[in-house]
């Protein structure tokens, strides 16, 4: 039996999408891990499924490198909504999207004829150490020293969905493996967690890399972005718009002061289609 797929890529952060709404697709974490192998797999930071929902237009499930299931994916979602109108599933602009995270909406970017990115309103923010999860004896961490194996670090945690924590760095030229693995596994964050490390630029604009519970260092994270501009107004180092620089590309953020939802706008890629033996 035969699985339709398309690899996609929202700056560098490359899912395998398959329509698990005219197909059947398995969704356990030896088959994931199997294709998203950049060696013996298709090759990709995990797997996205789109599927019907009960509420919305689609709903969207996504998995990590490991197999594991992830609550959001910044990045995957303005994919995930461009797969649905390239496939023809919907002829909308604007798609609501079922997630374990809650309902996103996601309007397209056309150049043309052709859907080239998207803008998504991501919600609020949660920043809440209890919902984040993380364990602390604060109703919030921002900018909390906290001791990450031999090192002290200044922690602000926050959940776009799934939960953050960023540290301020000088350089972005360290070894993101050993640290990276410390901050996930930790013990405060009862979930696992992912980290940003950034580097402040000026006032709108922001380097990071990113280290991703289950999947490890990506090119891009889009919830990870949203995070990190939330934190940067948090610790008074960036405006409400500024736009943030990984490894894949940028994205612009925008935490809006009126309604308290973080907007991010980011391109959306096709790389190739085709099908894997199952």
């Amino acid at each position: 039996m035969e699985l339709h797929f398309t690899k996609m890529e929202g700056i560098g952060n490359d899912y395998i999408y398959v329509d698990g709404i005219n197909q059947e697709v398995p969704m356990d974490a030896e088959f994931i891990s199997r294709i998203s192998n950049r060696h013996f797999g298709i090759g990709g930071d995990g797997m996205i499924v789109i599927l019907k929902s009960d509420q919305y237009d689609f709903k969207m499930r996504m998995f990590n490198l490991d197999g594991s299931e992830g609550m959001m994916c910044g990045n995957g979602i303005r994919c995930f909504a461009k797969f649905c109108y390239d496939h023809h599933l919907t002829d909308k602009k604007v798609l609501n999207i079922e997630t374990k995270a809650g309902l996103r909406i996601v309007e397209l970017i056309f150049d043309g004829d052709e859907v080239v990115g998207a803008k998504v309103d991501m919600q609020e923010p949660i920043l809440n150490c209890k919902d984040i999860p993380v364990i602390f004896d604060q109703e919030k961490m921002i900018n909390e020293k906290v001791m990450i194996g031999d090192q002290e670090y200044a922690l602000t945690a926050v959940s776009m969905g799934n939960p953050h924590v960023i540290t301020y760095v000088d350089s972005l030229d360290f070894d993101i493996e050993t640290i990276g693995k410390q901050f996930e596994h930790h013990q405060i964050f009862p979930e696992s967690v992912n980290t940003e490390f950034v580097e402040v630029i000026n006032d709108h604009y922001l380097k990071m890399r990113v280290w991703e519970r289950g999947s490890g260092e990506t090119m891009a994270c889009g919830t990870g972005a949203c995070a990190t501009a939330v934190a940067a107004v948090l610790n008074h180092k960036a405006g409400r718009k500024s736009w943030v620089r990984m490894d894949g590309g940028d994205l612009h953020i925008h935490w809006d002061e009126k309604d308290g939802h973080v907007y991010m706008t980011g391109p959306a890629g096709k790389v190739f289609e085709g099908e894997i033996e199952m």
